[in-house]
């Protein structure tokens, strides 16, 4: 069984850090692009950052540039999201997946996704 599990999330103050991580089981991603998404209450799921197969090229959305990093290790199959200088309106429930199509910023051209972890940024 394929499986992504996300951890790390939790609630923060403005200014603060998190640092979230994904493990994935059942196969390796190693091939593939992997992305942070992140859904608010009342909104769609909307695309935070991807890396890709080997680590050599990252996207990010405009709204988190320069504050969030995303990583990973292929020994490991896992990766990760740094988060720094959080804001209120990074408050929403974070999901990682795993690339099947050509537009990474697109949730369905993901065809596997963890279950995601809250992320609550306090003012």
């Amino acid at each position: 069984q394929v499986q992504l599990v996300e951890s790390g999330g939790g609630l923060v103050q403005a200014g603060g850090s998190l640092r979230l991580s994904c493990a994935a089981s059942g196969r390796t991603f190693s091939s593939r692009t992997l992305g942070w998404f992140r859904q608010a209450p009342g909104k769609e799921r909307a695309f935070v950052a991807a890396i890709g197969w080997s680590g050599g090229w990252t996207y990010y959305a405009d709204s988190v540039k320069g504050r969030f990093t995303i990583s990973r290790d292929n020994t490991r199959n896992t990766v990760s999201l740094q988060m720094n200088s959080l804001k209120p309106e990074d408050t929403a429930v974070y999901y990682c997946a795993a690339l099947r199509g050509g537009n990474y910023y697109l949730p369905n051209e993901y065809d596997y996704w963890g279950q995601g972890t809250q992320v609550t940024v306090s003012s």
